[in-house]
């Protein structure tokens, strides 16, 4: 698979714009959201974790129900569950969806939302717990023979499962997070490292870093970038789209006093003391989001500005034409896998799958079509 797209699939309705509707787990939006990404083109889609949102395994398994191609990318907190239950969870899963289940591992970087869960290590802990995890996972779906474990955190002894992935040990392990800690553990243990999307020249620098620390032990990962791709019919349109977009979100944070009250994922979220958040990759947005709210000629920060960089929130703006053309630039960095939502779900899911989707595959064709050529 020389590209792929990921969407998102949330139990409800809900954006930075739109207020929450429907019951917290709407059984018919998970199932409808999930069909029409499958229908637009989408490879997989990703379920969420939060400390206080519904279960990710249990909304995949909802969206899968009902899907017969669609992957689902479903957000795993370490620590929570014991790993070789972890194991075991994420395997059946495998099994009863014919190979379509990845994870994406988030470690955590808001120190107060995981203590709502009852976690009280420090961030440096926390990755060397998501280290040793992954290590038991791993381990549990390469089958074989029982095994023990005596580490930090685990402490096992007879480990064996009698349900291995599809296709043994294959279930891809996506990995987030931008400190120096959440690098070493995916150059070790992931498959794929998603970053939010930023410009061209940190979104390469951070790459580089990760690819090194993979060529450390002898790996190398697939790369995915995440985008809120804003496109109209004219690229005027499309600024007057992105401005709407932050003129409602200021809105509703001036009525509701803040923007906590609309998070899908507070992890960005300032100390109540004025210092930045111990999330890394907002930080990274913060700090880019400063500089201005355009970067690259398309690169939007405005809602990342709006709301500290909490979450992924950068887009790109402009026509089909000029977002896929961007999208390109990324790919020729090496990253090959794009996180694309909008802030209208199921519309922007819609019209990505007719306008922006088609377009970058066959820029990314072409592309590929030259280097052979040339090669």
């Amino acid at each position: 698979m020389p590209i792929e797209f990921i969407g998102y699939v949330s139990a409800r309705e809900q954006t930075e714009i739109l207020d929450p509707t429907g019951p917290s787990v709407d059984a018919a939006y998970i199932a409808a959201t999930a069909l029409l990404h499958e229908r637009a083109g989408f490879d997989r889609a990703l379920i969420a974790f939060h400390s206080t949102s519904p279960e990710s395994l249990q909304i995949a398994q909802h969206a899968a129900s009902v899907t017969s191609r669609l992957g689902l990318l479903v957000a795993h907190r370490p620590g929570f569950t014991a790993p070789t239950l972890a194991a075991r969870q994420f395997a059946t899963l495998d099994n009863l969806t014919g190979g379509r289940v990845a994870m994406h591992v988030i470690t955590g970087g808001n120190d107060r939302e995981l203590q709502a869960d009852g976690d009280n290590l420090t961030k440096a802990e926390r990755y060397a717990r998501t280290a040793e995890y992954l290590q038991i996972i791993r381990r549990e779906w390469e089958g074989g023979a029982p095994f023990d474990h005596d580490g930090r955190f685990y402490r096992i002894r007879g480990a064996h499962s009698s349900v291995l992935p599809r296709n043994r040990g294959s279930i891809p392990i996506y990995f987030g997070g931008a400190s120096e800690d959440a690098l070493a553990v995916a150059g070790q243990y992931a498959d794929g490292y998603a970053l939010w999307g930023e410009p061209l020249r940190g979104a390469e620098e951070l790459v580089n870093r990760v690819r090194a620390a993979a060529r450390a032990h002898g790996r190398t990962l697939r790369f995915s970038i995440s985008f809120r791709p804003i496109i109209a019919d004219t690229e005027g349109q499309a600024w007057e789209r992105a401005a709407e977009i932050e003129a409602r979100l200021r809105a509703r944070q001036a009525e509701d006093g803040d923007a906590t009250g609309i998070a899908l994922d507070r992890a960005g979220q300032r100390p109540t003391d004025g210092t930045l958040p111990t999330n890394e990759g907002s930080r990274r947005l913060q700090a880019i989001a400063a500089q201005g709210a355009r970067h690259d000629e398309r690169l939007w920060t405005g809602v990342a500005q709006a709301t500290g960089g909490r979450w992924n929130s950068t887009s790109l703006v402009g026509t089909p034409d000029q977002v896929a053309e961007s999208l390109l630039r990324y790919y020729r960095l090496g990253i090959e896998t794009f996180l694309i939502r909008g802030f209208d779900p199921l519309s922007d899911a819609i019209l990505y799958g007719r306008e922006l989707i088609p377009r970058v595959r066959a820029l990314v064709e072409k592309e590929d079509g030259c280097r052979r050529l040339v090669g």
